[in-house]
């Protein structure tokens, strides 16, 4: 495995971010220092001449990772149990797993979402705090589901319906097995692109942990999925970002906007009902 890497100010991202995007797509990764001057843009990939291209384009320094990169990360990504209020404990591990239903197992590995990321850890908070109001049965559907967490926490917050969705078969196939791992059926994993997906029914509750300008991209869908007086979970949006994704929620006419965040320059989510 290589990985492409360059440090970068955020008005060079707001330039560049687009178009890395479109070359790298879900490969990409953004990471934010706390300060919020300088941020660091990776890209890993198996085949070295496709990121040669990236760094001829963008500039920037290849290296290669060690064979056991993944078992390393696996070990060092063993962190402390996440406790997500009083109703669920997310896990990384069998020894720390309890014998009531109310712990989550998601190992990390090489999907993305494993509740230890501010974006996934604010998302898994407002979906319990939201899952509070609703009726039993409510419904869940989640865009971009990575290792599925929060679809198997919906199910464990009580959602009756839950279907889960993303580009990436690594992520479809992590997130089936991790709810195998905790025993947790009546999930809808799904191979698909949120740009394109549509549903047949509507759901109470949509969540999208990605990134701005995907989100923007797929607003109209997500308010077509949502039930009336339903919720959406919309996260991975940078403060300076809020602007633009204030603006295309207006448009598709949101009633009421709330929202649970960091300082400037850091992630934040957004919850929206319509």
């Amino acid at each position: 495995m290589v990985v492409w890497r360059k440090r970068a100010s955020p008005r060079w991202l707001a330039a560049n971010e687009s178009e890395l995007r479109k070359i790298a797509g879900n490969q990409l990764a953004i990471i934010e220092t706390g300060s919020g001057k300088t941020t660091t843009v990776e890209v890993a990939d198996a085949n070295l001449r496709r990121l040669e291209r990236v760094r001829g384009r963008f500039g920037g320094q290849i290296a290669t990772l060690p064979r056991d990169w993944l078992r390393n990360f696996l070990r060092l990504s063993a962190g402390k149990p996440l406790n997500i209020g009083k109703r669920l404990r997310i896990v990384r591990n069998q020894a720390d797993l309890r014998a009531s239903g109310c712990t989550l197992m998601i190992p990390a590995g090489a999907a993305f979402g494993t509740g230890e990321h501010i974006t996934s850890e604010m998302s898994l908070r407002l979906l319990e705090r939201i899952s509070r109001t609703l009726t039993p049965g409510w419904s869940l559907v989640d865009l971009g589901t990575g290792t599925g967490i929060l679809a198997l926490a919906a199910k464990r917050f009580g959602a009756k319906r839950v279907s889960a969705i993303d580009l990436d078969p690594i992520a479809i196939s992590t997130a089936k097995e991790n709810a195998r791992l905790n025993k947790t059926s009546l999930v809808e994993f799904r191979l698909g692109d949120v740009r394109t997906v549509t549903a047949a029914e509507k759901f109470d509750v949509v969540s999208a942990n990605l990134f701005s300008d995907l989100l923007i991209e797929i607003l109209p869908r997500v308010a077509r999925m949502l039930r009336y007086g339903g919720f959406a979970i919309l996260s991975g949006i940078l403060r300076s970002q809020e602007r633009d994704l204030r603006r295309a929620v207006r448009v598709c006419h949101c009633v009421c906007w709330k929202s649970a965040g960091g300082a400037n320059g850091s992630p934040c989510s957004r919850q929206k009902q319509i």
